[in-house]
């Protein structure tokens, strides 16, 4: 038990020294764009997040993109549209993985569906994370930036995709992190972000749930539909904003931070960082997805990860020997 106790004390030392070290109480804003090299010296290799206040204000779509301008535009296109009972899409929900009902919709009913009173149970959001963009709405693209320069330089490649977002103000991203660099900008609205760096990593409880998709039957209810063939799915079990500590009492060592996007903003998001994500009602984001580097970062996460695993192991060992004496 000793040896256990010496990981995760070692854990936990990670965590404060970051914290310390280079990370802050709140994500730090920049006055002005940064210029390649400081952006990968001081942001990308440091894996710490930044936001520029009005970095995209002239965007053409900030001033165009109104649910008229994209009726004309994309009224008749079909669009996939995510569609979910409860606003979660990609979340644990009665024991699984449930990924969102994938509906092929006209733009234009999903802008009167988004702009009604809600007739059903059914909350939509527009969040194909397929490049989107520059595939279904591809007739966008000329009001934003193609990609963004200082990074794209930096980085040394081009965004791998570049996603659209649009949805109902009850649709939540629960908690995950991706491997991606990516530099999220809002249009219209706002976006709140809950983020916690992979340095505490140990502290964000997970599970492994069989996948599922969810289905709008002839009542209007939702069934949850068994995927066997794609397996289990590792999902962190917490929600940021109302953590269960009785259940986790590990996040009771985390330290989210939090943030606000509003039109013309630009976050950049580390590889890696987790994140749960709300948003006003019919708020508009365009993200760039850049591949991140599988580098020795990604080393030292992944063996942060496995010593992580091996103290929750022993802890749930420990609670089943403890389990077997009262009983």
């Amino acid at each position: 038990m000793d040896e256990v106790i010496s990981l995760e004390e070692c854990l936990q030392t990670l965590a404060l020294e970051a914290r310390e070290l280079y990370l802050r109480d709140s994500v730090p804003v920049l006055d002005t764009e940064p210029s390649p090299l400081q952006f990968y010296k001081d942001f990308v290799s440091s894996n710490a997040p930044f936001i520029i206040r009005n970095c995209v204000s002239h965007w053409p779509a900030l001033s165009k993109w109104n649910y008229k301008y994209l009726k004309e535009k994309l009224g008749d296109q079909s669009v996939s549209v995510a569609v979910t009972p409860n606003g979660y899409a990609d979340a644990i929900h009665d024991g699984f993985f449930v990924m969102p009902e994938e509906r092929q919709m006209k733009m234009g009913d999903f802008l009167d569906t988004l702009s009604s009173e809600p007739v059903s149970k059914a909350v939509f959001y527009l969040q194909k994370q397929n490049s989107n963009l520059t595939t279904e709405l591809s007739c966008l693209v000329d009001d934003v930036d193609e990609h963004i320069s200082w990074a794209t330089e930096a980085l040394g490649k081009l965004p791998d995709a570049v996603n659209f977002w649009l949805g109902d103000k009850r649709a939540v991203t629960s908690m995950h992190k991706d491997h991606y660099e990516n530099l999220y900008c809002v249009i219209s609205g706002e976006k709140h972000f809950t983020l916690l760096p992979p340095t505490e990593t140990y502290f964000v409880p997970y599970g492994d749930f069989p996948a599922a998709v969810y289905k709008e039957n002839s009542e209007g209810d939702f069934d949850i539909i068994p995927q066997p063939d794609i397996g289990t799915v590792p999902w962190v079990t917490v929600d940021p904003l109302s953590p269960n500590l009785k259940k986790n009492p590990e996040f009771a060592q985390a330290r989210p931070i939090k943030c606000t996007l509003r039109a013309g903003d630009l976050l950049y998001l580390p590889s890696l960082w987790f994140h749960h994500v709300h948003q006003s009602h019919g708020c508009i984001a365009v993200n760039y997805w850049y591949d991140m580097e599988f580098d020795i970062k990604y080393n030292y996460f992944k063996f942060t990860e496995s010593i992580g695993d091996i103290c929750r192991y022993h802890h749930n060992e420990k609670r089943g020997r403890k389990k077997k004496e009262t009983d």
